[in-house]
């Protein structure tokens, strides 16, 4: 029997997910489908029930639901649990309906792929203490980076990760602006740089060191203001479309137990965007 997926959001017109899991179905052979299905928040527990009802397989999880679906799952994955926040659902063999976040994880690759896993113990500033931050401090620390700083204006915000990591420290944006010389490692996960956000940088980058590597979550601009910005100071350059084709990546192994070709996938998506 045909197998089907799903991204539900709203919005969810925007998604690239679609494309991408099509196009990795269609590539290994797989007879499924994936589609897109807008879900306002108040219909959030119908939609849930009517994706068992009606047999899906699996299915991935956007903003704004990656917190409010997790009262409608069965079970969460020790990573998810620890998040507060889902983004990939499984439906397994019982029935059972199993909340993963691949968010954080899927950065981690993208990252190690483009500069290798020797930087695990370097200094690490984490830019932003909203969800996406969560997932990848959680994800780093899994992963085994023992010097994670998390800057936010509000440090409250940041201090609290910190304190369910036990590790690390939380800071102001102003301190780490004056101690970025400090840090081999930053990884921007606020707006900033979205085609439909705040094109303001957190902070100067005047003290950036030279030939550290800068992350940014977001992926449409590619280069982002803070990427073009850091990549001046003679920054290792990581844009956030590796992070998004990972994430699918791990969510497709979730659910069919196989890989994607994600290099073949990241090549494709970044000339879509416009990118070399």
């Amino acid at each position: 029997m045909k197998k089907w997926f799903a991204v539900i959001g709203d919005p969810i017109a925007q998604s690239k997910s679609p494309h991408m899991h099509n196009a990795w179905y269609m590539e290994a052979g797989v007879d499924a489908a994936y589609i897109p299905v807008h879900v306002k928040p108040e219909h959030l527990e119908q939609a849930v029930a009517s994706f068992k009802l009606l047999g899906t397989s699996g299915w991935n999880v956007t903003i704004p639901h990656k917190q409010t679906i997790i009262p409608f799952l069965d079970e969460l994955d020790e990573l998810a649990e620890k998040m507060g926040a889902v983004n990939t659902v499984v439906r397994t063999a019982e029935g059972k309906l199993k909340g993963y976040n691949t968010d954080g994880a899927g950065f981690v690759r993208s990252l190690e792929e483009a500069v290798g896993t020797i930087h695990r113990d370097e200094p690490l500033l984490l830019i932003g203490a909203g969800g996406a931050a969560r997932g990848i401090a959680f994800a780093l620390q899994q992963a085994g980076y023992t010097k994670i700083t998390i800057a936010n204006r509000t440090v409250a915000k940041a201090q609290a990760i910190i304190d369910e990591m036990q590790a690390g420290r939380a800071i102001s944006m102003q301190e780490a602006e004056s101690t970025l010389h400090t840090f081999k490692i930053f990884v921007q996960t606020t707006p900033a740089g979205m085609t439909t956000g705040d094109f303001d940088l957190p902070f100067s980058l005047e003290k950036f060191p030279t030939g550290a590597i800068a992350a940014d979550i977001v992926y449409n601009p590619l280069m982002t203001p803070f990427l073009l910005a850091a990549e001046e100071k003679g920054a290792k350059i990581v844009n956030g479309l590796g992070m998004f084709v990972h994430q699918g990546a791990i969510a497709y192994e979730h659910w069919l137990g196989s890989s994607p070709n994600t290099n073949a996938m990241i090549a494709h998506l970044t000339e879509q965007l416009g990118g070399k």
